[in-house]
């Protein structure tokens, strides 16, 4: 297996930590990492300093050639991937490739995907399994083709969604779990057994991107509704609430909370302080908040922020 693994010339496609466990797993079984195609250097931060990606340094570090296109139809890009005459592309988290990308192998090029194809193709597969209270995901490979996780499908690993799973979480175990897969992959193409599955055209599961307002706390779903919202977007990009605060409006970000399911009088959204703890009154119970931010203000647990800051009694969450 790793006599023919190793005479398949690879170019790997990504750029987050999520990619970077893939590539750093293929390399360390001896797959053929001929170049890596990753994004620009991006200006981060107060200094606005060129950023390199989580793969760049990994790559920078094995000395294996980069490639940084800021137009994947650029003639240039295109005759400098040609002259690595790969056999198989692999694509973790990159961005959507033109067909002359994907096409120029001959062993074509593979994606993997944090999610049980063809349930939550898109781009936030991971957050929306958790917010919709699902109790199993997984990660697939599969062909690229013309449209967005469609391709014809090669393997797909299950893990189980535990009942505090948060994003970060899950993130971290699929993570690992796709690079085997996408090395298992590599194997079966290698020794030219590959069979795949052609997806179904539809699923009624999608995950498509997240922006701010798709993160907005709603406090009248229930409150497993709520516990699983929160967790799906926890640490990043954070489900957010309106606070009510002395005639302001605070958008104040929560990261971690503990459903309380009780009976109660209080209406939806009223901030009850309990024995050092925040809960918010919801339609059967509380959630109680264990760690959130301010505006302009770190992330802090509850106990912290109760040391500085005072809630009156109208103080509430809408």
């Amino acid at each position: 297996i790793l006599f023919s693994m190793k005479n398949l010339r690879i170019i790997f496609m990504g750029t987050p930590d999520f990619a970077t466990e893939t590539l750093k797993y293929l390399v360390e079984n001896q797959a053929n990492i001929v170049a890596v195609v990753t994004t620009a250097d991006k200006p981060a931060g107060r200094g606005q300093k060129l950023q390199e990606c989580s793969v760049k340094k990994y790559a920078l570090e094995k000395n294996i050639p980069i490639l940084q296109p800021t137009n994947l139809k650029n003639e240039d890009f295109l005759n400098e991937l040609k002259s690595y005459k790969a056999d198989l592309q692999i694509v973790v988290a990159f961005r959507m490739l033109p067909k002359v990308v994907w096409s120029m192998p001959e062993k074509g090029t593979f994606n993997l995907h944090a999610s049980l194809l063809p349930d939550y193709r898109g781009a936030a597969p991971i957050n929306w399994a958790i917010i919709n209270g699902e109790k199993q995901t997984g990660v697939t490979t599969f062909f690229l083709d013309e449209k967005i996780d469609t391709g014809a499908m090669i393997l797909q690993s299950k893990t189980t969604i535990e009942p505090n799973e948060t994003a970060q979480t899950l993130h971290d175990k699929l993570m690992v779990q796709g690079a085997k897969l996408v090395l298992d992959t590599v194997k079966l193409i290698a020794e030219n057994k590959v069979e795949t599955t052609i997806q179904p055209s539809s699923s009624s599961k999608e995950a498509p991107k997240i922006h701010k307002e798709t993160c907005l706390i709603n406090w009248d779903k229930n409150i497993n509704e709520l516990d699983s919202f929160i967790r799906g977007l926890s640490p990043y990009p954070t489900a957010w609430a309106n606070l009510s605060h002395n005639k302001e409006n605070l958008a104040v970000k929560i990261f971690s909370v503990t459903p309380l399911i009780e009976n109660h009088s209080y209406k939806i959204g009223q901030i009850i302080i309990e024995n050092k703890a925040i809960k918010v009154a919801v339609r059967d119970g509380f959630i109680q908040i264990n760690e959130l931010q301010l505006p302009s203000k770190k992330r802090m647990s509850s106990k912290e922020l109760l040391n500085g800051f005072c809630f009156n009694s109208d103080d509430c969450f809408f």
